[in-house]
């Protein structure tokens, strides 16, 4: 037996800031940081409703800093690191990603690096909270609340463990609350940690009540049982494969059971753009959709953000103001921060249908509006080769309506494929400063900086700044756009969707894939396929994202950005960079060249042997067949990449299915040198195990710490 040194699971002090209220309202996102917990209040209905509520402060924590990405997303096929390098050990595992945390005098870039033990502590914080409020339900004498509370605690517990395992392995299995008394324990082994999960989220499922009772946010039924079909499809997924002993069938039938049940109670929203990109502002509507099981909650309230705030609209634009030249200024009226982090991958561009398939141009934003005049139109003619009479020419007072933008284009990103060069009819690409033609056919007028996912049938995404391994130009996504924000780097105000029956479809079709049973999973991926698609009557040129929130922000008639100035000298105010930088349009038919179109698109797909060109590319170049379960279970990661791009799972799904070092080394450059085997499991964090004593007082030995470790660490 072992124990730690000092408290890592840390009882009732995970208390220390917990809800207010068990209101239905937004208003249980409130928190209290300043009144005692005690045995009696978790024994009240109303205590212990108001304790309950405080679990939801801990999902927080998964969005507020670098962490979000890094350890979800990075070092896999989708995304790849820019010029920031903030997080770049998570992308390349070099020697720097190791037990340790990642500090500057490690070799960080800098002081923000994710670290390793950054998810477990937050994880056993959690989970710490949760087995106190477990503990205590049974003594609620109202039934209703008895298990609301205890549904909420087995949810929660069961959610931590769950990215503990998905990340680590192995864990250290405590479900009883620590009462300040030092505890000895043991490293449980995968198959105890997984079966717990599983146990967690069936309890949460079997009691927790079908309606969002608290309001947007609650955790329901149909929440814990997303999950509760997640584990058991991962209890028959590849990683488990050496220990597994239990029933295949009776694991499948049961998630395919409870997929079934969510995708009828559940169902899709009508139009994928109103999970993302239909965001007005704070406590949108759209956060209310059915469609939404689970998310990290987030208000205009200080008050509510706790430790952390949202910072998630840093993430994925590229780095605009640094490359356009000053034609493109940052700022609140622009959803997103250009931290570029995280630049998408020739894979993730390349396996979109750029003509079919709709969610591609409701995730990627491919135009940004001129909002500053950095040159005057006869030097910047000379520059370029163009006709003065061809530059835009700024003018503050031309911005006081919505999609006035459209008149000057700053930064454009054409999404075409490899056999598409039509487009270069208009003039060369570039960005600023390096000399180009290109002139936008729409207004007629020179565009500062444009650039393309293939020139010439070759990938050129990442040659037009720096180097490949470091280009800051990218088409980035819209999914964390955020035009509420009072700060350019003030806290996002929106919700973070972390699950969604989007996903519970995918789930089903992977478990019916493992039965056997591939008619069925392919129904299943055609009708999520289907929502898709355009609609008859739609205008495929639309673009709609986070930045409509900025039309109602109170900073609006400020000036707060004074690089925002027209070809007068005159200083735009908030409102109008906000009429010039948000462009409601995208790059459709230049990228694809198809005659304009209301017509209904098709993503149906009619057997296994007939997969769209875009999925035999990717098959072909893993050199996997479609008819084998690995070719089935890459033709549904590349599913989860059109549906979920983006959303904080990749590096778990992969991981689970032993499909992580295939696909990172065949489309992550800068993974592809170094990812092994042991990369499969992330490290247990060191300054964890240094902490372990025996029983008997006395420190672990090195083979003794060794023994924690994960293989090859």
């Amino acid at each position: 037996m072992k124990r730690f040194a000092k408290t890592i699971l840390y009882g009732a002090l995970s208390l220390t800031m917990v809800a207010a209220t068990n209101s239905c309202s937004k208003d249980f996102l409130d928190e209290e940081s300043g009144h005692m917990v005690t045995d009696g209040l978790l024994e009240t209905p109303d205590g212990a409703l108001s304790v309950a509520a405080g679990l939801y402060a801990n999902i927080r924590w998964h969005f507020g800093y670098e962490w979000a990405y890094g350890i979800t997303l990075y070092g896999c096929d989708e995304f790849t690191s820019a010029n920031d390098l903030t997080a770049e050990p998570w992308n390349s595992y070099d020697n720097r990603l190791s037990p340790l945390d990642c500090t500057t005098a490690l070799g960080a870039a800098n002081n923000n690096c994710p670290p390793v033990s950054g998810l477990w502590d937050e994880m056993y914080y959690g989970i710490s909270t949760a087995n106190l409020v477990i503990s205590k339900a049974d003594l609620i004498a109202d039934e209703g609340t008895r298990k609301k509370v205890k549904g909420e605690g087995h949810f929660l517990r069961g959610y931590n463990y769950y990215r503990l395992f998905a990340q680590y392995g192995a864990v250290v299995l405590q479900t009883k609350p620590v009462d300040g008394v030092v505890k000895y324990f043991n490293r449980a082994t995968e198959e105890q940690v997984l079966d717990q999960i599983i146990s967690d989220f069936r309890t949460a499922y079997n009691i927790l009540p079908t309606e969002k009772w608290r309001g947007n946010g609650t955790w329901t039924r149909y929440t814990a049982g997303h999950f509760l079909a997640k584990a058991l499809l991962y209890r028959q997924s590849e990683r488990c494969a050496s220990w597994n002993k239990h029933d295949k069938a009776a694991d499948l039938d049961s998630a395919i059971i409870v997929c079934r049940e969510i995708i009828k109670e559940c169902p899709l929203a009508s139009k994928y753009e109103d999970l993302y990109g239909n965001w007005t502002g704070t406590d949108c509507k759209n956060e209310g959709l059915q469609e939404i099981l689970m998310a990290a909650e987030h208000n205009a309230d200080s008050s509510t953000k706790g430790r952390y705030g949202n910072r998630t609209y840093n993430y994925f634009n590229p780095q605009f103001s640094n490359f356009s030249g000053g034609w493109v200024q940052r700022g609140q009226y622009i959803g997103g921060m250009d931290f570029q982090r995280c630049r998408p991958t020739e894979y993730t561009y390349s396996i979109f249908d750029n003509v079919n398939d709709a969610r591609m141009w409701k995730s990627f934003r491919t135009i940004y509006g001129l909002n500053a005049q950095a040159q005057t139109a006869e030097a910047a003619a000379k520059a370029n080769g163009v006709d003065v009479s061809k530059i835009p020419v700024l003018n503050a007072a031309d911005f006081n309506a919505e999609n006035t933008g459209a008149q000057c284009k700053g930064i454009m990103f054409i999404l075409n494929k490899k056999d598409y060069n039509d487009f270069k009819a208009n003039g060369t690409l570039g960005k600023a400063g390096t000399p180009h033609t290109f002139i936008d056919p729409e207004t007629g007028k020179w565009v500062p900086n444009v650039f393309a996912v293939y020139e010439d049938g070759k990938y050129s995404m990442d040659t037009y700044n720096l180097t490949p391994a470091t280009c800051n130009i990218f088409c980035g996504i819209n999914k964390t756009d955020d035009g509420s924000r009072t700060a350019e780097k003030g806290d996002a105000t929106r919700d973070v969707i972390m699950a969604r029956t989007g996903e519970t479809y995918l789930v089903l079709a992977e478990c019916l894939v493992r039965k056997g049973d591939n008619d069925a999973a392919l129904k299943i991926i055609n009708e999520l396929r289907d929502r898709g698609t355009w609609k008859a009557g739609e205008n495929r040129e639309t673009y709609v994202g986070g930045d409509e929130a900025f039309k109602t922000n109170s900073t609006a008639s400020a000036t707060t950005v004074k690089k925002n100035k027209d070809a007068k000298g005159n200083t735009l105010n908030n409102l109008q960079a906000w009429y010039a930088s948000y462009v409601k349009k995208n790059t459709y038919y230049i990228s694809t060249g198809i005659p304009k179109t209301t017509e209904a698109s098709s993503l149906k797909i009619e057997s296994w042997d007939e997969l769209p060109a875009e999925d035999m590319a990717v098959l072909n170049k893993l050199g996997v067949s479609p008819s084998t379960l690995e070719g089935k279970l890459h033709f549904i990661m590349n599913e989860r990449t059109r549906e979920l791009l983006g959303e904080w799972n990749r590096w778990d799904e992969l991981s689970r299915t032993n499909l992580l070092i295939k696909r990172a080394k065949a489309f992550n450059a800068q993974a592809a040198p170094n990812i092994q085997e042991k990369h499969n499991l992330r490290p247990i964090p060191q300054k964890f195990i240094d902490g372990l004593l025996n029983e008997d007082g006395s420190s672990l030995t090195d083979k003794q710490k060794s023994e924690w470790q994960n293989k090859g660490w």
